[in-house]
């Protein structure tokens, strides 16, 4: 008998969790609706300007370039948004290899975080790491689409302790 009832009481506080576990996937109120998440990763290709600070910088590491340098690489980038209307939330990783044009390869990383708006416009900011020093990047642009190219076209400004440096990137992203 006390077997019986255990496994009673057991069954009866167990069960709010059982149903719990087969109820709609609906979230509940006040939780966010799902996150769906698209790849739109792509070539990246366009030029930046140096300042003479950053220049000299680049000298002290034994890279002599010239202003406008180069810019040649891929961003890896997520787009990930719900069914509501708005902005989308970006997570972007821009791998880079300047001033090819010159004979050199000045590697830079940038990590950006931002919102694109439903007609394509974008703002974003995130760390960057050159040769030149550690800086905040901030990036603006538009995403043009055309079927199934998305074609994208940023600025990005860095400012850092030796001046600030400007950029135009451009590539293309094929949506599959």
């Amino acid at each position: 008998m006390k077997r019986m009832v255990c496994l009673i009481v057991a069954l009866g506080f167990s069960s709010p969790l059982f149903a719990q576990s087969f109820s709609n996937t609906q979230p509940s109120p006040g939780v966010p609706p799902y996150a769906k998440s698209i790849s739109l990763a792509g070539p990246r290709f366009g030029l930046t300007m140096l300042n003479d600070e950053t220049i000299a910088r680049l000298h002290d590491h034994d890279i002599d370039v010239k202003s406008p340098i180069s810019q040649f690489g891929w961003q890896f980038e997520h787009e990930m948004y719900s069914k509501q209307e708005g902005p989308t939330v970006l997570n972007e990783w821009v791998v880079l290899l300047g001033g090819l044009d010159q004979g050199v390869a000045i590697p830079s990383i940038n990590w950006l975080v931002g919102l694109r708006t439903k007609d394509g416009t974008e703002f974003g900011l995130g760390p960057n790491v050159t040769p030149a020093g550690v800086a905040l990047a901030l990036a603006a642009g538009v995403t043009v689409r055309a079927g199934i190219v998305n074609v994208p076209l940023t600025f990005a400004a860095v400012p850092s302790k030796y001046g600030t440096r400007i950029s135009i990137l451009t590539g293309f992203v094929l949506r599959h």
